[in-house]
């Protein structure tokens, strides 16, 4: 290989490292979801059968105790 395609190739991986270290933070979306709709959404998993009875009365609880 000649030197300069050593020094192009040398040159672009360093430019992919550089890229890879970025320290700009990803900040989560700003949901406003309402306690009804998160009741709502609950109860539809129950009885879509993805939570148990207990999950459910846990998570409703901790809704419940959110509002409070």
């Amino acid at each position: 290989m000649s030197k300069l395609r050593v020094t192009t190739i040398n040159m672009c991986f360093l430019l992919v490292i550089s890229g890879c270290s970025s320290t700009e933070v990803v900040q989560q979306p700003n949901l406003n979801v309402s306690i009804g709709q998160q009741f709502i959404d609950l109860k539809k998993a129950y009885d879509s059968g993805a939570l148990t009875e207990k999950e459910f009365q846990r998570q409703k609880a901790r809704l419940i105790d959110s509002i409070r």
